[in-house]
């Protein structure tokens, strides 16, 4: 059963950075200026912050305690140049294309920095 989430999750890991660099979003869960953090499913004290490569997949996510959040759009540029960089100064990882179940990849901002950049620049 593992496995499949595994498998599943690095899925949805691809497609995410497939269809960011095409469209030019990334899409987090805002409330109240605030952003959608939690803690990792992977690694003990250590922080996530979700996004999603479609305003679906994150609107799947604002369940239960999360239900008060709204699918937020953020430009890639943006995203590469600001946010990823700020949070890797903070210590916190990038959940990637997360399930209703929130299993998905957990990655380092600067890791997934790297992977977008090269795929935008057609080196992946």
């Amino acid at each position: 059963m593992e496995f499949d989430l595994t498998i599943n999750s690095k899925k949805r890991y691809e497609k995410f950075k497939k269809k960011v660099v095409e469209s030019k979003l990334v899409w987090g869960l805002e409330c109240e200026d605030r952003w959608c953090v939690c803690e990792s499913n992977e690694y003990e004290d250590a922080m996530v912050m979700p996004f999603w490569s479609d305003e679906a997949y994150a609107r799947q996510c604002t369940i239960n305690e999360w239900s008060h959040y709204k699918p937020t759009p953020i430009p890639i540029e943006k995203f590469l140049n600001n946010w990823l960089y700020g949070m890797g100064e903070d210590g916190l990882l990038v959940g990637v294309n997360w399930n209703s179940k929130l299993i998905g990849v957990e990655i380092e901002p600067y890791d997934l920095h790297k992977e977008l950049e090269q795929l935008s620049e057609g080196k992946a």
